[in-house]
């Protein structure tokens, strides 16, 4: 993911490691980015890991995109919300993959554009709900300096929920948070730290593997530390790890 503040399927594993280098920062030091581009729509605790014999259930009987999409055919709109009750955050979901230098699209923007209050799910992870690793990012903050979407991630607590809601149906799926956790930049090209944020199917080159404890992850990840000018990037990366609630998905539910 394009991470500067504004200096946004093959063997996958490089661009990988790029995209937990650059996930989900702004251009806060830039004039403004490009608008996004938009193509069509087409737990916790002992007790969740415990149940984890129960069935997971697909938020979404059906692709949530056009599958014939390529992931570097910049992103897709996709029905999903996420919901972060515990920090009164609603944010809508865009589908993204890679851009151009095989970096996970974060995608940017002027100062009014919607996308610093968007959320991006990388397309090559799984989708929520499912017995795999999903991941998505934010931007910690936008091309003026303000805070972003993401910009109170740290502040999630391990037995928060966090959820994700599919908007055509009503049908959303529960997370419990089981741990927050900051990466220098150098742990983050870790092929095992990857493989915890993206799952082992992305960063092997692969699709989303079905996950060996039987139970649906999600990983929230955006930039924090210091801005490293040179670099253009921060110098850390704040990951929020959840585990799903193994239940069915709930009836619709009033935004946050």
């Amino acid at each position: 993911m394009d991470c500067a503040r504004r200096e946004s399927t093959g063997r996958l594993t490089a661009a990988l490691i790029a995209a937990a280098l650059l996930a989900g920062c702004a251009n806060v030091r830039a004039s403004g980015g490009q608008p996004a581009r938009r193509s069509s729509p087409v737990a916790a605790t002992s007790a969740v890991r415990a149940s984890a014999q129960a069935t997971n259930q697909s938020l979404v009987p059906t692709p949530l995109f056009d599958p014939s999409v390529d992931l570097r055919a910049g992103p897709v709109v996709v029905p999903l919300e996420l919901q972060l009750p515990s920090l009164r955050i609603t944010a809508p979901v865009l589908g993204v993959g890679l851009n151009p230098k095989n970096i996970m699209e974060t995608p940017l923007g002027s100062a009014s554009d919607p996308v610093w209050r968007e959320v991006f799910w990388y397309r090559g992870s799984g989708i929520p709900g499912d017995a795999t690793t999903a991941t998505i990012a934010g931007h910690v903050d936008d091309v003026l300096g303000r805070p972003a979407i993401f910009a109170r991630l740290k502040d999630l607590r391990v037995g928060d929920t966090v959820t994700v809601r599919d908007t055509s149906t009503g049908l959303a799926v529960d997370f419990l948070v089981t741990r927050t956790i900051t990466y220098t930049l150098k742990q983050t090209v870790d092929p095992a730290v990857l493989a915890q944020i993206y799952g082992s199917g992305p960063v092997t080159g692969q699709g989303p593997q079905p996950s060996p404890d039987g139970l649906s992850h999600l990983t929230l990840i955006t930039c924090t530390g210091n801005w490293i000018g040179s670099a253009g990037t921060f110098d850390r990366r704040l990951v929020v790890y959840a585990v799903g609630i193994p239940s069915a998905p709930t009836a619709d539910r009033s935004r946050s």
